[in-house]
């Protein structure tokens, strides 16, 4: 359940300035630069998560700051993610914690798991100079910190949170990209296709069809709750991009992730029409 709707993908090598370069189904470089998207502080975005007609859990996350510094603006996000009471063989309580710049990806990352009165924590920071991730995990509650590891990487990554707000920003780029991931600690690459096809998508928190654009991709790597393989997705066809649905596999089978909230200034989630 966790990471369900951040699987989006970034690849930027370490010396890339105003372009960012990706990769395209041959496996050539092509200069695509993200959208001037700007997220709205205070945003909040709320979804339910569903196998077949049961309902597992909320995804809820939230803008929290933007910050403008002299060399760079960066955004403080947050994920919660919870299963619902009573569900059998899941019981899933944690927190997400993204700072990432404009040219969204990640400079540091926390994850919180929460296990009755217990709260462990891993911390990913990125240090892109000396081309590595360093990991620190430990006692959340009595900010004990128990081991340490690094990870050697040679290009700019995503974390499991950065990746939803890249997702937004590359949504009407037209292209296919593959990007190498971090992931439970661990490398890996996926493969995601922005070929803006229009669609419309009915969900239960709205009462008329919605106007998306759709997308799918492929995750070569295994997340938490066995997320892995392929994955599809719908955001608002408009320029706050929301997410609006997703659908992708887990240990249990596919599960559909539906947005059910949201707090955002001015935006109403656009109505499809035929053209």
């Amino acid at each position: 359940m966790k990471q369900l709707l951040l699987c989006s993908i970034l690849i930027f090598t370490l010396n890339c300035h105003s372009d960012t370069l990706l990769r395209d189904k041959k496996n050539n470089f092509i200069n695509t630069k993200p959208e001037n998207v700007e997220f709205e502080v205070g945003e909040e975005l709320v979804y339910n998560v569903s196998y077949l007609f049961l309902n597992l859990g909320e995804i809820k996350i939230k803008v929290i700051d933007k910050i403008v510094e002299p060399d760079r603006t960066v955004y403080k996000t947050i994920a919660y993610i919870d299963s619902y009471r009573g569900i059998p063989f899941v019981s899933l309580h944690e927190v997400y914690e993204s700072i990432f710049d404009q040219k969204l990806y990640s400079y540091w990352f926390r994850e919180l798991i929460k296990s009755g009165s217990n709260i462990d924590f891993i911390t990913f920071n990125y240090d892109y100079p000396n081309k590595r991730v360093i990991f620190e995990s430990g006692d959340f509650l009595k900010n004990i910190v128990k081991e340490k590891d690094t990870l050697q990487i040679d290009t700019l990554s995503q974390d499991g949170l950065s990746l939803f707000f890249l997702a937004r920003a590359y949504l009407f780029s037209n292209d296919t990209i593959i990007a190498p991931t971090i992931m439970i600690g661990k490398k890996g690459s996926a493969v995601i296709n922005f070929y803006g096809q229009r669609k419309s998508v009915k969900i239960k928190s709205i009462d008329y069809p919605v106007d998306v654009v759709e997308f799918s991709g492929n995750a070569n790597f295994v997340g938490v709750y066995g997320f892995t393989g392929g994955f599809e997705g719908w955001f608002s066809n408009d320029e706050a991009r929301v997410p609006i649905m997703a659908k992708l596999k887990v240990l249990i089978g596919k599960v559909k992730v539906e947005l059910t909230q949201w707090k955002k200034k001015n935006w109403i989630p656009p109505r499809y029409k035929e053209n």
